[in-house]
């Protein structure tokens, strides 16, 4: 407040209340500092969240991203600390690194699951929108994105077609890896939505699909990576009415 003997008492006081006022204390927008850290949040997701919420594979690809790419440079951070500006300082390094955008996102994408599950409002801290992305990489990423395979339902069905007629396939086979062109065509759905498929999940008077299981790398059937939801499709038809496909 001022040295003593260059400063009265009650001038001391006024510059102490001064002081707590500017700290905004009574205000919306003044946050307790916490002491909880990253390190903390990753210790809740690993031993609670991911048990209860997540497939071994989605919680193995996960934790491989919590290892080598966030615990070094996060572990000892306040949770109040990571915001979008820290964010794009550590991906600045990460790309630097030679990371790929498509990596440097997934991270984030499990950096945002690891603070949201802890946090009350269960919201991560920072939002991808706010990435600064250079123009150039946005121009490539686009780039890119065109060149992804993609099938018309035509093609979908000359490929269907050719499953039919695969001669080193019984006939079960042929069948089922036909529909599975057809299905992934007309519903979009993901390959291990659709190998977790039962025919109760399609209601065909409806023209829907329900989806709230997936088949993992290990074979194994578990909830679906996103929340149950239903798939609508519509079969293309003949100029007599029926349906084309299996």
């Amino acid at each position: 407040m001022g040295a003593v003997g260059q400063i009265t008492k009650s001038e001391a006081e006024r510059k102490k209340l001064e002081f707590i006022a500017n700290l905004k204390l009574n205000t919306d927008g003044y946050r307790i500092p916490s002491s909880r850290t990253f390190a903390d949040a990753a210790k809740f997701y690993r031993e609670v969240f991911a048990p209860r919420m997540l497939r071994a594979s989605t919680f193995s690809v996960a934790d491989g991203h919590i290892k080598h790419h966030l615990e070094h440079d996060w572990n000892e951070v306040p949770i109040e600390h990571i915001d979008i500006d820290a964010v794009n300082e550590w991906i600045w390094k990460k790309r630097q690194s030679g990371l790929s955008w498509v990596t440097v996102k997934n991270i984030l994408r499990t950096m945002q699951r690891v603070l949201s599950c802890c946090s009350k409002d269960k919201k991560p801290p920072f939002s991808q929108e706010g990435l600064a992305i250079p123009d150039k990489d946005k121009l490539q990423m686009k780039i890119e994105s065109r060149k992804a395979v993609s099938f018309s339902w035509f093609e979908s069905n000359r490929i269907a077609e050719y499953a039919r007629r695969a001669e080193r396939l019984d006939e079960t086979r042929r069948s089922q890896y036909a529909m599975l062109f057809v299905l992934a065509s007309a519903t979009g759905l993901r390959c291990g939505e659709l190998f977790a498929l039962r025919i109760n999940d399609i209601d065909f008077e409806a023209n829907t699909i329900r989806v709230d299981e997936s088949v993992d790398r290990s074979y194994t059937v578990g909830r679906a990576k996103t929340r149950q939801r239903t798939a609508r499709f519509c079969w293309p038809t003949t100029r007599g009415g029926n349906r084309c496909g299996c």
